[in-house]
């Protein structure tokens, strides 16, 4: 990450005192929001801005990631399609820039900064404050699966689904002998489902599932079963293979942390984890499929852990910002979250190199998020179009290059 230098654990502010904590602001005419430090992690926020009854809109799948470290990247889950990614819901941050200098900034104060350092890898600040835009809080959820076997249906629902108003979440998954049904993401289906399930499984390989969320309180509690009908309408899920629960908001939103403590007890959380993660343009989602999920991952038969495809829409981002994104009005994110043992990570690894050869060949525009690349020329592929107002940045907030340079962005380790 940086070698002969420094790695700054910012959570250590959290423990020593320092730094900002999570100051509320309630405000019903300008809409409330929250101070927090970049150390802080997002679970704290929420139960922080619960207690007065808001929350963000934005969110990860996993909360216990610090504001400032999803800010540097993006921010995605399944609330992305409708409120844009954590870096499309922040009013204003602190940075100390790679000059040693502490600033805000905002769209509207030292704007540069601001789209710079959203997205930006932390390559031109490090993020000591961030203000979050809050909204009232739901209390419970309606959280519902439907599945599918085929996955053009799969995917035409889905881009539906993002297109009507109603839904506060939606991801799409798919289901594998590798990749089963409950993972430590989420562990959603009871025992009695599993055979159904199995079924499907051993007669096409691959079933996929779509996961929706609908979140109501008292007010709404006898309408939103209701509301959920009528969004169902039109789509074509397999008879009877629909699944709902009914669970807190918190429960929800924090539902990967049960499976981490259940993998940790077993000793199978601190693992190699040879993640891909990608953002594939609509018009080639159905090549990625015959292509990746049938023609590598089924193939091979080695992927374990969840496997997540899911449609976010372009403009609920803000292109000024670091991030890079694919040019298409809808584009899918794609999360390969293996997990191996300590000494067979590197089939896992292969495999990621034979997909992204794979999307370069068949000439798919994809791009990584959370990428990892060697060389400036692969960068500059990345970000494409963005990459000189990037590179002009590096030079205004870290002339000196020492933010960030196990990236190999600016420097060569």
């Amino acid at each position: 990450m940086a070698p002969n230098g420094v790695v700054v654990d910012m959570t250590s502010l959290k423990n020593s005192g320092a730094g900002i904590g999570i100051k509320v602001t309630k405000n019903h005419v300008s809409g409330s929001y929250a101070d927090v430090g970049g150390h802080q992690l997002w679970i704290d926020v929420l139960q922080a801005t619960l207690e007065h009854g808001l929350a963000p809109v934005s969110w990860t799948d996993y909360l216990y990631l610090t504001v400032g470290g999803t800010l540097s990247n993006a921010g995605v889950s399944g609330q992305t399609f409708r409120h844009g990614p954590q870096i499309s819901n922040v009013h204003e941050m602190d940075v100390i820039t790679g000059k040693g200098e502490l600033v805000t900034c905002s769209k509207a104060t030292n704007s540069d900064l601001f789209h710079a350092v959203l997205g930006g890898f932390g390559q031109f600040g490090i993020i000591t404050r961030a203000r979050i835009p809050l909204e009232p809080a739901p209390k419970r959820v309606k959280w519902v699966r439907m599945l599918y076997d085929d996955f053009s249906t799969f995917s035409q629902d889905q881009e539906h689904l993002i297109s009507i108003n109603g839904l506060d979440y939606l991801e799409g998954s798919l289901i594998t002998k590798q990749s089963p049904p409950n993972n430590w993401r989420s562990s959603f289906f009871s025992k009695s489902q599993y055979p159904r399930i199995s079924s499907l499984l051993t007669k096409n390989g691959i079933i996929y599932s779509i996961e929706v969320v609908k979140y109501y309180d008292d007010l709404t509690s006898h309408t939103v079963g209701e509301e959920l009908q009528e969004l169902f309408k039109g789509l074509r899920f397999l008879p009877g293979l629909v699944f709902t629960k009914d669970v807190t908001l918190v429960d929800f939103l924090d539902r990967v942390h049960s499976g981490e403590l259940h993998l940790q007890a077993k000793g199978l959380w601190d693992v190699p984890h040879p993640w891909l993660n990608l953002f594939v343009p609509k018009s080639r989602i159905s090549d990625f499929n015959s292509g990746v999920f049938r023609d590598i991952i089924l193939k091979t038969n080695q992927t374990v852990g969840p496997l997540l495809v899911y449609p976010m829409i372009r403009n609920k981002w803000d292109n000024g910002m670091s991030a890079a994104i694919p040019d298409e009005d809808i584009f899918y994110s794609i999360g390969l979250l293996h997990s191996s043992g300590a000494d067979d990570w590197e089939p896992l690894e292969n495999q990621n190199k034979e997909i992204l050869q794979f999307c370069d060949k068949a000439g798919i525009k994809i791009k990584q998020y959370l990428p990892r690349y060697t060389t400036k020329e692969d960068w500059m592929n990345h970000f494409g179009p963005k990459w000189k107002i990037f590179e002009d940045r590096k030079a205004q907030f870290d002339p000196k290059m020492i933010l960030s340079p196990g990236q190999r962005i600016f420097n060569s380790i």
